[in-house]
């Protein structure tokens, strides 16, 4: 049972650590201080939902379906590069003001939330990290499944709510218009390489 969950969190922690849309997201709302706990919180739970779909059969579904997961895929290729656009629009401002936070505009909750859906649920690699990769991990301890998926969920909440309680304690630091710029310069490089590898991927899958 110990062995299971230690696995889960072991292998949860190696597949949610490469920085990626959901990290990248997690970190400038805790910046903002725009509702780090509530993001972080989504994250987890679609993280729950997506390991727990994969652990117990939802990985073998997946695999098998190439046209959903390129549906899934150019989905995702466009809102990573729209997301990127506008992280490289900000960091290109020329009035450093903009990053302040006394200028910032705050954005809605359900804005807020809609786009931390989006970053998690139109990412492809977050169905292949949990639903394909940690699915058929977990599948391997039979009986003891269940706590191969708690030890998972385990790492995905510790680490997503260090990361926005982290980055909100550092707001004031990286609330300057230097970092602010370096930050939105490295989350629109990071949205549109990710965009870049998907489409690559969904290309050779289609002409394979």
């Amino acid at each position: 049972m110990l062995v299971a969950y230690f696995q889960g969190i072991i292998l949860g922690m190696a597949m949610i650590l490469p920085i990626g849309p959901q990290n990248a997201f997690v970190l400038s709302q805790g910046i903002r201080r725009q509702y780090p706990v509530m993001v972080a919180a989504l994250c987890a739970i679609s993280d729950a939902i997506l390991i727990s779909l994969g652990v117990f059969g939802g990985g073998a579904l997946l695999a098998q379906s190439p046209l959903l997961l390129q549906l899934v895929t150019w989905a995702g290729v466009v809102f990573l590069l729209w997301y990127g656009w506008g992280a490289f629009r900000e960091a290109f401002k020329s009035d450093p003001d903009t990053f302040s936070m006394d200028n910032q505009t705050l954005h809605t909750r359900y804005r807020i939330i809609a786009t931390v859906l989006a970053v998690t649920w139109l990412n492809p690699h977050v169905y292949l990290d949990t639903v394909v990769v940690l699915g058929s991990l977990g599948e391997q301890f039979g009986d003891l499944r269940l706590w191969f998926v708690i030890g998972a969920v385990t790492a995905s909440i510790i680490w997503f709510f260090s990361l926005a309680l982290l980055a909100a304690w550092m707001a004031p630091w990286l609330q300057k218009s230097q970092a602010q710029r370096g930050i939105n310069l490295v989350v629109g490089t990071v949205m549109w390489v990710i965009a870049i590898q998907l489409a690559r991927h969904a290309l050779s899958g289609l002409f394979a």
